[in-house]
């Protein structure tokens, strides 16, 4: 995982790399990992409902000058902590709109 200010280029299990935007990260404290949602750059809306699909996984910060790491998330308890951090979002965004 590169990053830039608001892009990582992610590279998949064959190698090839996708260029994606940061839609936001956090830090949780229970897991003690920081997490990333991100999504490729042009497809905002690419499926035919117009919905954008949205990937997430933990990340290990990179120093300066290297790389970050991304990983998977583990765990069923991960994943419910995710999510209701996604509706967080989600709830938030719909209100900003309103």
């Amino acid at each position: 995982m590169e990053h830039g200010d608001r892009h990582i280029t992610v590279v998949d299990e064959h190698g090839n790399e996708q260029l994606c935007e940061i839609l936001f990260t956090f830090e949780s404290d229970d897991f003690g990992k920081s997490y990333v949602f991100y999504y490729p750059v042009g497809a905002e809306a690419e499926d035919e409902d117009g919905e954008t699909e949205v990937h997430v996984s933990a990340f290990i910060p990179g120093d300066e000058n290297e790389e970050g790491e991304l990983l998977p998330i583990e765990t069923e308890e991960e994943w419910d902590m995710i999510e209701e951090v996604w509706n967080t979002f989600c709830a938030e965004q719909e209100e900003g709109e309103a």
